[in-house]
């Protein structure tokens, strides 16, 4: 009997069929439209969340979770039920893209270090998120743990935002990285962020200790008033207005310095502009709270735009930095100049000119 090698049927297997389908799939395409969708719901999530806050809907599903008054689909539907239920809903679509979008970018892409990083901050926000959410529905009185849940939630959606920009930027902007910047700028960048998620946090938590209408003026607390009085819910809602204040003047400043870097390194003036057009909504939307009477709908915009916001400071934030000198390395092979993607990238003559603000 003859030893022979497979038969055609088998080369011709489901397997080597799924294979080849495989192959002839442009994934890099695919998973940039994927990086768009899952930014798209997790940020929808987001606002969600704001409406189930800010219309008081956190009980609608009653104590119980991940079920609805204990039971996969509630039978009866009062406004709170629907408005907590439809938030719940989109919890396990966006699992599932954000899944599919991490594994997605470490099986293309795992050469990069932004990868390394963003994939696993993506996975611990998802399961901080999904956990902070089941506390907040056990726990509805705790301000902190309630706060602390649209801090993580903002994360998660500047990771995805700042991971889907990452994958359209490949082989485009992602070069101008390799342009060298001012220390202080990145100084300033970074720490305009790290302090933007605490004015964010402290944002949260004057909504949820009911602060948010202890001052009935803006600017000012009350007419008339300079200072306003030692209330408890007044001192946190001036306390919020004055970070959000110096805030704001950091993002002017950050502004102009990234207006003078803007011919070596438009990506960080596009994202500057982008920055200081969002805050001065934010400020904005901080007025129209306190004028509409804190409606909905003011509520709402002011958490997404302040989401937007600090998306908009993590993604300068990452383009504050080099490149790694793998990804430069890789640039000049595929240019055909070996030699000077090993050197360590060199600043501009207008980069230069821009050392100090």
């Amino acid at each position: 009997m003859r030893s022979g090698t497979p038969s055609a049927g088998a080369a011709d297997g489901p397997r080597a069929r799924m294979q080849r389908w495989l192959a002839r799939r442009n994934w890099p395409i695919i998973m940039r439209w994927l990086a768009v969708v899952t930014a798209a719901v997790l940020f929808l999530v987001h606002v969600m969340g704001s409406v189930v806050t800010d219309t008081g809907s956190q009980a609608g599903c009653g104590n119980s979770w991940p079920l609805c008054r204990g039971q996969f689909i509630p039978t009866e539907f009062a406004r709170t039920t629907v408005i907590e239920f439809t938030h719940r809903l989109g919890v396990p679509l966006i699992t599932i893209l954000m899944l599919a979008l991490i594994v997605g970018i470490l099986a293309l892409w795992r050469d990069r270090l932004e990868v390394k990083i963003l994939a696993p901050l993506m996975f611990v926000f998802l399961m901080l998120q999904a956990v902070l959410g089941g506390l907040a529905v056990m726990y509805p009185t705790s301000a902190v743990i309630l706060a602390f849940h649209f801090g993580v939630s903002s994360i998660a959606v500047a990771t995805v935002i700042v991971t889907m920009l990452f994958i359209f930027e490949l082989g485009r902007g992602d070069a101008l990285r390799d342009r060298r910047i001012p220390v202080g700028f990145r100084v300033l960048v970074w720490g305009v962020t790290v302090y933007t998620y605490v004015v964010l946090y402290l944002g949260a938590y004057v909504l949820h200790t009911n602060s948010t209408l202890a001052c009935t003026a803006w600017p000012l607390c009350a007419p008339g008033r300079l200072l306003p009085p030692n209330v408890e819910p007044v001192v946190v809602n001036m306390t919020h207005r004055v970070a959000a204040f110096i805030l704001t003047l950091t993002v002017v400043w950050l502004f102009f310095w990234a207006r003078r870097l803007r011919k070596p390194r438009p990506d960080l003036y596009i994202a500057s502009v982008f920055a200081l057009i969002l805050i001065l909504a934010q400020a904005l939307e901080g007025a129209v709270i306190v004028f509409s009477r804190a409606s909905v709908w003011a509520e709402v915009m002011h958490s997404a735009f302040i989401a937007l916001f600090f998306s908009v400071m993590v993604y300068l934030c990452m383009h504050a930095l080099p490149r790694p000198a793998t990804a430069r390395a890789k640039s000049a092979n595929r240019s055909g100049g070996s030699s000077d993607a090993k050197k360590k990238p060199t600043p501009s003559r207008n980069a230069t000119a821009a050392l100090h603000p």
